[in-house]
Protein backbone atom coordinates (compact mmCIF):
# COMPACT_ATOMS: atom_id res chain seq x y z
CA UNK A 1 0.00 0.00 0.00
CA UNK A 2 1.14 3.38 -0.59
CA UNK A 3 0.93 6.86 0.88
CA UNK A 4 -1.60 7.79 -2.37
CA UNK A 5 -4.01 5.18 -1.22
CA UNK A 6 -4.54 6.49 2.40
CA UNK A 7 -4.25 9.84 2.12
CA UNK A 8 -4.40 12.16 -0.87
CA UNK A 9 -1.33 14.09 -2.34
CA UNK A 10 -3.58 17.03 -1.75
CA UNK A 11 -4.26 16.29 2.15
CA UNK A 12 -0.90 16.19 2.77
CA UNK A 13 0.56 19.51 1.27
CA UNK A 14 -2.47 21.16 3.34
CA UNK A 15 -0.85 19.64 6.57
CA UNK A 16 2.70 20.43 5.12
CA UNK A 17 1.45 24.02 4.54
CA UNK A 18 -0.09 24.07 7.68
CA UNK A 19 2.92 23.14 9.68
CA UNK A 20 4.80 25.91 7.48
CA UNK A 21 2.02 28.62 9.08
CA UNK A 22 2.95 27.32 12.35
CA UNK A 23 6.65 27.00 12.73
CA UNK A 24 6.08 23.44 12.66
CA UNK A 25 9.41 22.13 11.02
CA UNK A 26 8.12 19.11 8.35
CA UNK A 27 10.56 16.94 6.84
CA UNK A 28 8.43 15.91 3.74
CA UNK A 29 10.43 12.81 2.99
CA UNK A 30 10.57 11.87 6.45
CA UNK A 31 7.04 12.09 6.66
CA UNK A 32 6.09 10.51 3.15
CA UNK A 33 8.44 7.45 4.02
CA UNK A 34 6.83 7.24 7.76
CA UNK A 35 3.52 7.47 6.30
CA UNK A 36 4.25 4.53 3.48
CA UNK A 37 5.43 2.25 6.58
CA UNK A 38 2.52 3.07 8.50
CA UNK A 39 -0.56 2.56 6.10
CA UNK A 40 1.86 -0.82 5.21
CA UNK A 41 1.62 -2.70 8.59
CA UNK A 42 -1.50 -4.74 9.29
CA UNK A 43 -3.80 -4.27 12.22
CA UNK A 44 -2.05 -6.90 14.57
CA UNK A 45 1.53 -7.15 12.65
CA UNK A 46 4.21 -7.55 15.51
CA UNK A 47 7.82 -6.36 14.79
CA UNK A 48 11.07 -7.74 16.54
CA UNK A 49 14.12 -5.62 16.74
CA UNK A 50 16.81 -9.00 16.38
CA UNK A 51 19.49 -6.70 17.71
CA UNK A 52 18.07 -4.77 20.58
CA UNK A 53 15.27 -7.91 21.60
CA UNK A 54 12.46 -5.75 21.85
CA UNK A 55 9.37 -5.87 20.31
CA UNK A 56 5.74 -4.54 19.44
CA UNK A 57 3.28 -3.18 17.64
CA UNK A 58 4.47 -2.39 14.14
CA UNK A 59 3.22 1.12 13.88
CA UNK A 60 4.69 1.44 17.47
CA UNK A 61 8.40 0.04 16.69
CA UNK A 62 7.97 2.78 13.90
CA UNK A 63 8.74 5.13 16.52
CA UNK A 64 11.00 4.01 18.76
CA UNK A 65 14.45 4.36 19.41
CA UNK A 66 17.07 2.05 21.46
CA UNK A 67 19.14 4.93 22.10
CA UNK A 68 18.07 5.51 25.96
CA UNK A 69 17.21 1.77 26.38
CA UNK A 70 19.85 0.98 29.37
CA UNK A 71 18.21 4.07 30.72
CA UNK A 72 14.61 2.50 30.63
CA UNK A 73 15.73 -1.05 31.36
CA UNK A 74 17.61 0.44 34.58
CA UNK A 75 14.22 2.07 35.52
CA UNK A 76 12.66 -1.10 34.61
CA UNK A 77 14.45 -3.00 37.11
CA UNK A 78 12.53 -0.53 39.87
CA UNK A 79 9.17 -1.05 38.61
CA UNK A 80 8.85 -4.61 37.36
CA UNK A 81 7.55 -7.49 38.75
CA UNK A 82 9.39 -10.86 39.40
CA UNK A 83 8.54 -14.35 37.64
CA UNK A 84 7.49 -16.95 40.64
CA UNK A 85 7.51 -20.38 38.29
CA UNK A 86 4.43 -21.88 38.40
CA UNK A 87 2.45 -18.50 40.14
CA UNK A 88 3.65 -15.47 37.79
CA UNK A 89 4.77 -14.72 34.77
CA UNK A 90 5.25 -11.23 33.77
CA UNK A 91 6.30 -9.33 30.28
CA UNK A 92 7.10 -5.74 30.94
CA UNK A 93 7.08 -2.94 28.29
CA UNK A 94 7.57 1.07 28.02
CA UNK A 95 4.18 2.41 27.04
CA UNK A 96 3.50 6.73 26.43
CA UNK A 97 6.36 8.70 25.29
CA UNK A 98 8.82 6.39 26.23
CA UNK A 99 7.84 4.10 23.99
CA UNK A 100 8.29 7.18 20.93
CA UNK A 101 11.85 8.45 21.44
CA UNK A 102 12.02 8.40 18.16
CA UNK A 103 9.71 11.66 17.59
CA UNK A 104 9.59 12.85 21.70
CA UNK A 105 12.67 14.45 21.84
CA UNK A 106 11.36 15.63 25.07
CA UNK A 107 9.74 12.70 26.64
CA UNK A 108 7.26 13.88 30.04
CA UNK A 109 7.52 10.53 32.15
CA UNK A 110 9.19 7.11 31.95
CA UNK A 111 5.45 4.89 31.80
CA UNK A 112 6.21 1.55 31.53
CA UNK A 113 3.04 -1.55 31.22
CA UNK A 114 3.43 -5.12 32.51
CA UNK A 115 1.65 -7.79 31.49
CA UNK A 116 1.26 -9.94 34.37
CA UNK A 117 -0.12 -13.81 34.41
CA UNK A 118 -1.19 -15.31 37.33
CA UNK A 119 -1.43 -19.46 37.82
CA UNK A 120 -4.31 -20.27 40.46
CA UNK A 121 -7.05 -22.74 40.88
CA UNK A 122 -9.98 -20.15 41.26
CA UNK A 123 -10.50 -16.63 40.44
CA UNK A 124 -10.12 -16.00 44.36
CA UNK A 125 -6.52 -17.24 44.90
CA UNK A 126 -5.34 -15.19 41.64
CA UNK A 127 -6.89 -11.88 43.20
CA UNK A 128 -5.04 -12.71 46.52
CA UNK A 129 -1.94 -13.61 44.78
CA UNK A 130 -2.11 -10.37 42.96
CA UNK A 131 -2.91 -8.48 46.59
CA UNK A 132 0.15 -9.87 48.01
CA UNK A 133 2.78 -9.76 45.15
CA UNK A 134 1.77 -5.59 44.93
CA UNK A 135 1.91 -4.49 48.32
CA UNK A 136 5.26 -6.85 48.47
CA UNK A 137 6.27 -4.44 45.36
CA UNK A 138 4.95 -0.97 46.98
CA UNK A 139 7.04 -2.36 50.54
CA UNK A 140 10.20 -3.09 48.59
CA UNK A 141 10.61 -0.18 46.97
CA UNK A 142 9.09 2.09 49.62
CA UNK A 143 12.09 4.95 49.99
CA UNK A 144 15.73 4.42 48.49
CA UNK A 145 18.66 6.52 48.11
CA UNK A 146 17.50 6.82 44.21
CA UNK A 147 13.63 6.75 44.25
CA UNK A 148 10.41 6.54 46.18
CA UNK A 149 7.01 5.37 46.16
CA UNK A 150 4.08 8.24 45.93
CA UNK A 151 0.86 6.06 44.76
CA UNK A 152 -0.64 2.78 44.57
CA UNK A 153 -3.67 2.15 42.65
CA UNK A 154 -5.37 -1.21 44.03
CA UNK A 155 -9.43 -2.20 44.11
CA UNK A 156 -12.08 -0.18 43.99
CA UNK A 157 -14.74 0.99 46.04
CA UNK A 158 -17.12 -1.70 47.74
CA UNK A 159 -19.38 1.50 48.68
CA UNK A 160 -19.62 5.18 48.60
CA UNK A 161 -17.39 6.44 51.06
CA UNK A 162 -16.21 10.16 52.12
CA UNK A 163 -12.48 10.10 51.61
CA UNK A 164 -10.92 13.54 52.93
CA UNK A 165 -13.62 15.86 51.93
CA UNK A 166 -14.61 14.08 48.67
CA UNK A 167 -17.13 11.44 47.56
CA UNK A 168 -15.66 8.46 46.74
CA UNK A 169 -18.29 6.07 44.55
CA UNK A 170 -18.79 2.44 44.20
CA UNK A 171 -16.91 1.12 42.01
CA UNK A 172 -14.51 3.93 41.78
CA UNK A 173 -10.57 2.67 41.68
CA UNK A 174 -8.92 3.11 44.90
CA UNK A 175 -6.13 5.15 44.89
CA UNK A 176 -3.46 4.50 47.98
CA UNK A 177 -0.49 6.74 49.42
CA UNK A 178 2.51 4.99 50.43
CA UNK A 179 2.04 5.77 53.56
CA UNK A 180 -1.69 3.76 53.48
CA UNK A 181 0.37 0.64 51.87
CA UNK A 182 2.62 0.85 54.81
CA UNK A 183 -0.36 0.93 56.75
CA UNK A 184 -1.95 -1.93 54.76
CA UNK A 185 -5.42 0.32 55.56
CA UNK A 186 -7.02 3.87 55.41
CA UNK A 187 -9.85 5.75 57.29
CA UNK A 188 -12.90 7.10 55.58
CA UNK A 189 -16.49 7.42 56.20
CA UNK A 190 -19.96 6.56 55.15
CA UNK A 191 -22.19 9.52 53.52
CA UNK A 192 -23.96 9.16 56.84
CA UNK A 193 -20.88 9.49 59.03
CA UNK A 194 -20.35 6.58 60.24
CA UNK A 195 -16.65 5.86 60.63
CA UNK A 196 -15.09 3.14 57.95
CA UNK A 197 -11.79 1.37 57.59
CA UNK A 198 -10.48 -0.13 54.56
CA UNK A 199 -7.85 -2.92 54.48
CA UNK A 200 -6.06 -3.74 51.94
CA UNK A 201 -7.18 -7.52 51.71
CA UNK A 202 -10.51 -5.85 51.61
CA UNK A 203 -10.76 -5.41 47.88
CA UNK A 204 -8.23 -8.11 46.49
CA UNK A 205 -11.54 -9.51 44.86
CA UNK A 206 -12.12 -6.36 43.21
CA UNK A 207 -8.52 -5.57 41.82
CA UNK A 208 -9.96 -3.27 39.17
CA UNK A 209 -7.29 -0.30 37.96
CA UNK A 210 -3.75 -1.65 39.00
CA UNK A 211 -0.96 0.78 38.85
CA UNK A 212 2.11 2.05 41.13
CA UNK A 213 3.35 5.03 40.77
CA UNK A 214 7.15 6.42 41.78
CA UNK A 215 9.59 9.17 41.49
CA UNK A 216 13.14 8.06 40.85
CA UNK A 217 16.48 10.12 40.57
CA UNK A 218 18.63 10.36 37.76
CA UNK A 219 22.14 10.90 38.43
CA UNK A 220 23.12 10.85 35.43
CA UNK A 221 20.65 14.05 34.07
CA UNK A 222 20.24 15.29 37.44
CA UNK A 223 16.80 15.31 37.14
CA UNK A 224 13.73 13.60 38.91
CA UNK A 225 11.82 11.39 36.73
CA UNK A 226 8.21 10.38 37.46
CA UNK A 227 8.04 6.16 36.78
CA UNK A 228 4.82 4.16 37.01
CA UNK A 229 4.09 0.57 35.96
CA UNK A 230 0.18 0.01 34.90
CA UNK A 231 -0.42 -3.86 35.57
CA UNK A 232 -3.00 -6.06 33.22
CA UNK A 233 -3.21 -8.79 35.13
CA UNK A 234 -4.85 -12.31 33.97
CA UNK A 235 -5.46 -15.61 35.74
CA UNK A 236 -4.89 -18.93 33.94
CA UNK A 237 -7.15 -21.29 35.58
CA UNK A 238 -6.16 -25.19 35.36
CA UNK A 239 -8.06 -26.05 32.37
CA UNK A 240 -5.59 -23.16 30.55
CA UNK A 241 -8.31 -20.33 30.08
CA UNK A 242 -7.47 -16.56 30.18
CA UNK A 243 -9.12 -14.46 31.98
CA UNK A 244 -8.77 -10.68 33.16
CA UNK A 245 -9.47 -9.50 36.64
CA UNK A 246 -10.28 -6.31 35.63
CA UNK A 247 -12.80 -7.50 33.11
CA UNK A 248 -10.73 -6.49 29.53
CA UNK A 249 -7.44 -7.35 27.95
CA UNK A 250 -5.75 -4.81 26.85
CA UNK A 251 -3.99 -4.43 23.15
CA UNK A 252 -0.96 -3.91 22.56
CA UNK A 253 -1.15 -0.71 20.49
CA UNK A 254 1.28 1.62 22.47
CA UNK A 255 3.76 -1.08 24.11
CA UNK A 256 7.89 -1.87 23.18
CA UNK A 257 8.46 -4.79 25.39
CA UNK A 258 12.15 -4.63 26.59
CA UNK A 259 12.70 -8.16 26.67
CA UNK A 260 12.73 -10.95 23.56
CA UNK A 261 12.19 -13.36 26.47
CA UNK A 262 8.32 -12.12 27.21
CA UNK A 263 7.40 -13.07 23.59
CA UNK A 264 6.03 -16.65 24.83
CA UNK A 265 3.64 -14.97 27.02
CA UNK A 266 3.08 -12.27 24.95
CA UNK A 267 1.73 -14.63 22.10
CA UNK A 268 -0.06 -16.54 24.57
CA UNK A 269 -2.21 -13.50 26.14
CA UNK A 270 -2.72 -11.55 22.85
CA UNK A 271 -4.37 -14.43 21.33
CA UNK A 272 -6.92 -13.76 23.67
CA UNK A 273 -7.70 -9.85 23.22
CA UNK A 274 -10.92 -9.36 21.71
CA UNK A 275 -11.71 -8.68 18.10
CA UNK A 276 -12.72 -5.11 19.38
CA UNK A 277 -9.91 -4.40 21.05
CA UNK A 278 -8.77 -1.26 18.61
CA UNK A 279 -12.05 0.02 18.95
CA UNK A 280 -11.95 -0.43 22.82
CA UNK A 281 -8.48 1.56 22.74
CA UNK A 282 -9.37 4.39 20.63
CA UNK A 283 -12.36 5.00 22.92
CA UNK A 284 -10.68 5.28 25.34
CA UNK A 285 -7.88 7.74 24.01
CA UNK A 286 -11.14 9.59 22.71
CA UNK A 287 -12.60 10.05 26.19
CA UNK A 288 -9.15 10.92 27.58
CA UNK A 289 -8.62 13.83 24.67
CA UNK A 290 -11.83 15.08 25.77
CA UNK A 291 -11.34 15.60 29.39
CA UNK A 292 -7.68 16.89 28.54
CA UNK A 293 -9.47 19.97 26.17
CA UNK A 294 -12.75 20.37 28.22
CA UNK A 295 -12.30 19.45 32.32
CA UNK A 296 -8.62 18.81 33.13
CA UNK A 297 -6.97 21.26 30.39
CA UNK A 298 -3.67 19.81 28.98
CA UNK A 299 -3.55 20.08 25.67
CA UNK A 300 -0.15 18.43 25.64
CA UNK A 301 -1.53 15.44 26.70
CA UNK A 302 -4.23 15.69 24.30
CA UNK A 303 -1.66 15.84 21.47
CA UNK A 304 -0.11 12.77 22.46
CA UNK A 305 -3.28 10.73 22.45
CA UNK A 306 -4.49 12.21 19.58
CA UNK A 307 -1.31 11.10 17.84
CA UNK A 308 -1.95 7.71 19.18
CA UNK A 309 -5.91 7.95 17.49
CA UNK A 310 -4.72 9.02 14.24
CA UNK A 311 -1.98 6.99 13.40
CA UNK A 312 -4.34 3.85 14.39
CA UNK A 313 -7.45 4.94 12.26
CA UNK A 314 -6.07 6.12 9.21
CA UNK A 315 -5.90 9.43 9.61
CA UNK A 316 -2.25 9.27 8.36
CA UNK A 317 -1.90 13.25 7.67
CA UNK A 318 -2.74 14.45 11.32
CA UNK A 319 -0.62 11.63 12.67
CA UNK A 320 2.42 12.85 10.41
CA UNK A 321 2.02 16.46 11.74
CA UNK A 322 1.46 15.62 15.21
CA UNK A 323 4.42 13.37 14.88
CA UNK A 324 6.84 16.49 13.81
CA UNK A 325 5.33 18.69 16.27
CA UNK A 326 6.70 16.82 19.00
CA UNK A 327 10.35 16.64 17.44
CA UNK A 328 9.70 19.96 17.67
CA UNK A 329 12.03 22.43 20.61
CA UNK A 330 9.13 23.49 21.50
CA UNK A 331 7.80 20.82 22.91
CA UNK A 332 10.32 20.51 25.72
CA UNK A 333 7.68 22.71 27.59
CA UNK A 334 5.97 19.34 27.78
CA UNK A 335 8.37 18.64 30.87
CA UNK A 336 6.96 21.34 32.68
CA UNK A 337 3.98 19.37 33.70
CA UNK A 338 7.01 16.53 35.26
CA UNK A 339 7.83 19.67 37.17
CA UNK A 340 4.65 20.34 38.27
CA UNK A 341 4.15 17.05 39.57
CA UNK A 342 7.40 17.06 41.27
CA UNK A 343 6.23 20.25 43.21
CA UNK A 344 3.44 18.21 44.75
CA UNK A 345 5.50 15.12 45.25
CA UNK A 346 7.71 17.51 47.17
CA UNK A 347 5.73 19.06 49.66
CA UNK A 348 3.89 15.67 50.77
CA UNK A 349 4.41 14.89 54.40
CA UNK A 350 7.95 12.55 54.70
CA UNK A 351 8.82 13.12 51.50
CA UNK A 352 12.25 12.34 50.73
CA UNK A 353 12.39 14.64 47.46
CA UNK A 354 14.76 17.45 48.93
CA UNK A 355 14.39 20.98 48.47
CA UNK A 356 17.45 20.94 46.93
CA UNK A 357 16.29 18.28 44.22
CA UNK A 358 12.85 20.19 43.13
CA UNK A 359 15.18 24.06 42.59
CA UNK A 360 17.26 21.55 40.54
CA UNK A 361 14.89 20.19 38.38
CA UNK A 362 13.59 23.78 38.43
CA UNK A 363 17.24 24.82 37.19
CA UNK A 364 17.70 21.61 34.66
CA UNK A 365 14.24 23.03 33.23
CA UNK A 366 15.36 27.24 32.71
CA UNK A 367 18.46 26.02 31.55
CA UNK A 368 16.91 23.52 28.97
CA UNK A 369 14.65 26.36 27.58
CA UNK A 370 16.99 29.13 27.61
CA UNK A 371 19.26 26.31 25.31
CA UNK A 372 16.44 25.15 22.57
CA UNK A 373 13.74 28.36 22.39
CA UNK A 374 14.20 30.98 20.76
CA UNK A 375 12.65 35.36 21.02
CA UNK A 376 9.78 36.04 22.98
CA UNK A 377 8.17 32.77 23.60
CA UNK A 378 12.30 31.93 25.24
CA UNK A 379 11.66 34.99 27.13
CA UNK A 380 8.54 34.65 28.96
CA UNK A 381 8.83 31.14 29.65
CA UNK A 382 12.24 31.83 31.21
CA UNK A 383 10.58 34.86 33.73
CA UNK A 384 7.58 32.67 34.76
CA UNK A 385 10.08 29.79 35.82
CA UNK A 386 12.26 32.09 37.16
CA UNK A 387 9.64 33.51 39.04
CA UNK A 388 8.32 30.27 39.96
CA UNK A 389 12.05 29.16 41.40
CA UNK A 390 12.25 32.54 43.46
CA UNK A 391 8.93 31.36 45.50
CA UNK A 392 9.84 27.87 45.19
CA UNK A 393 13.30 28.59 47.48
CA UNK A 394 11.57 30.60 50.11
CA UNK A 395 8.87 27.95 49.88
CA UNK A 396 11.37 24.89 50.24
CA UNK A 397 12.62 26.77 53.65
CA UNK A 398 9.13 27.35 55.38
CA UNK A 399 8.06 23.66 54.53
CA UNK A 400 5.26 25.26 52.41
CA UNK A 401 3.52 25.76 48.93
CA UNK A 402 2.20 29.39 49.24
CA UNK A 403 -0.47 30.87 47.12
CA UNK A 404 1.87 32.80 45.29
CA UNK A 405 3.79 29.97 44.39
CA UNK A 406 0.23 28.16 43.18
CA UNK A 407 -0.39 31.11 41.38
CA UNK A 408 3.10 31.39 39.40
CA UNK A 409 2.52 27.93 38.68
CA UNK A 410 -0.82 28.47 37.48
CA UNK A 411 0.53 30.98 34.86
CA UNK A 412 3.55 28.38 33.70
CA UNK A 413 0.76 26.05 33.09
CA UNK A 414 -1.75 28.29 31.05
CA UNK A 415 1.30 29.51 28.91
CA UNK A 416 2.52 25.82 27.72
CA UNK A 417 -1.05 25.19 27.18
CA UNK A 418 -1.64 28.15 25.00
CA UNK A 419 2.03 26.82 22.92
CA UNK A 420 -0.46 23.67 22.32
CA UNK A 421 -3.65 24.77 22.07
CA UNK A 422 -2.53 27.42 19.08
CA UNK A 423 -0.07 24.57 17.81
CA UNK A 424 -3.05 21.94 17.68
CA UNK A 425 -6.51 24.39 16.54
CA UNK A 426 -4.27 26.05 13.80
CA UNK A 427 -4.86 22.80 11.57
CA UNK A 428 -8.50 22.68 10.78
CA UNK A 429 -8.43 18.75 10.77
CA UNK A 430 -7.38 18.37 14.13
CA UNK A 431 -9.65 21.50 15.64
CA UNK A 432 -12.91 19.79 14.06
CA UNK A 433 -11.70 16.59 15.60
CA UNK A 434 -11.42 18.12 18.68
CA UNK A 435 -14.32 20.57 18.56
CA UNK A 436 -16.69 17.14 17.81
CA UNK A 437 -15.12 15.49 21.00
CA UNK A 438 -16.26 18.50 23.25
CA UNK A 439 -19.74 18.60 21.46
CA UNK A 440 -20.17 14.56 22.25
Amino acid sequence: MTPSQSISEQELQKIIDSAKRLGVELDEADAIQWLTAAAAAGADEVSVDIRTGTFGHKITMLDFSPEELAHFRKIGKLVEFDDIPGKVETALALSGSAAQSKIQTYPGDADFFERVNIYGDTHQEACLILAKIMRDKALSTYKGDTYELIEVKFGSYPYDLIRGDKLMQAGSPISWSSADVKRGFFEAKTPDGAPKQINWEDVADDPGWCKLDWVVVDPVRRTLVNASNMLDVTWEAPDGSITPLDGYLDGFFQEVYLEADSIPIFSKLVKNISGDALDHYVSQLQSEVKKYTTKDINYGKAAKRMYNIFRLTGKYAEAAYLRELFDEPATLLYQVWSLIRTIDDCFQPESSITGDMLLSQTDSLILAVTRVLEGVEEEEIVRMLLRLRDLLYEDVNSGELSPQAEAARAEVINLVNNFFYEKLTGVEEIKTFMDGLAAS
